[in-house]
């Protein structure tokens, strides 16, 4: 999952040196370009760069925007510790377009879909795990997409028509999003009305490859997921957008809010509001979700994980 929260944040709750491990993981990282519509009323489309990182028994999908931006990062943050200052990142980082992270496990392909949320001062992720079972009506069609042979397949998914071309060339039974289940990589999807467009790119090798960008080391969140069932999370997700400082706030009072920090411009009042206006500007730009809510979703659609508990 991308890194919603500010460098601001990551440095004032968490501001130790993070411990670079190397990993002995090879990941074979495919280049998605999704091409989507933000606004179910608008003809606009945006595009992002999404990556899905595959390793021996897991793929991670999520915004490549927070993983392209980590040297950057790295290089921001160790030079405020050394210099004992706070500087706010927040002009010089690009925000992702997407929050999300889905990571799939094999064989089975138990899906966890992972959002981050503030807990108090301390960033925590939370999650839910589902297996999505795919009606795929694999097509006699076949085409060249980029330099691969592909052939196509046809599914309904979240309330949406789906067409999938998937290639044999790459031997992965997977794809970008929550996508998987056919005898080769998807390198390319839409829905019929063209909401949301996967096409892959391109693709390479990442030696010594870790899940976690060093902006999520640094925050000390780690790979910890607090899962539950996909309603509780939607409705805790949701309480989080519509106001994200509610468990901060009532932390903080005048004296805290009225100080300043080196570095920083304004005081520690005015760096939460600014925070709170970028979280609400980010969630209100997509009103065009690739899912419905889970409570309109299909019966049938998707099988539940294990026994849910509140």
């Amino acid at each position: 999952m991308k890194n919603l929260f500010s460098i601001f944040f990551i440095a004032l709750f968490a501001f130790a040196g993070a411990q670079d491990k190397d990993s002995k993981e090879t990941a074979n990282r495919f280049f998605y370009e999704l091409t989507f519509k933000p606004k179910k009323d608008s003809a606009k489309l945006e595009k992002v760069m999404a990556v899905l990182d595959i390793v021996k028994d897991r793929s991670v999908y999520r915004d490549y925007t927070a993983v392209g931006q980590d040297s950057i990062i790295k290089v921001q943050v160790e030079a405020m510790q050394k210099a004992g200052t706070f500087k706010d990142l927040s002009k010089s980082i690009k925000m992702p377009k997407f929050s999300e992270k889905i990571v799939k496990h094999y064989p089975d392909m138990k899906l966890q879909y992972i959002e981050r949320i503030a807990s108090g001062f301390t960033p925590m992720n939370i999650g839910y795990n589902e297996t999505v079972k795919f009606d795929w009506k694999i097509s006699n069609e076949k085409a060249k997409i980029g330099t691969y042979n592909a052939q196509k397949a046809t599914a309904e998914f979240g309330g949406r028509k789906w067409t999938a071309w998937f290639s044999t060339d790459l031997p992965f039974q997977d794809g970008p999003y929550k996508f998987s289940g056919l005898p080769g990589l998807i390198v390319k999807i839409e829905d019929e009305g063209k909401n949301y467009s996967w096409i892959l790119q391109g693709n390479r090798k990442i030696p010594n490859w870790d899940e976690l960008t060093y902006a999520e080391k640094v925050s000390n969140v780690g790979l910890k997921v607090t899962e539950m069932p996909r309603e509780k999370f939607e409705k805790t997700f949701n309480d989080f957008k519509k106001d994200p400082f509610a468990t901060i706030r009532p932390m903080m009072n005048n004296e805290m809010m009225s100080k300043t920090i080196p570095g920083m411009d304004g005081t520690i009042g005015d760096m939460m509001k600014k925070q709170e206006k970028m979280y609400k500007d980010f969630f209100n730009l997509n009103d065009n979700p690739i899912e419905p809510p889970y409570e309109k979703l299909k019966v049938g659609t998707v099988e539940k994980v294990g026994k849910e508990k509140d």
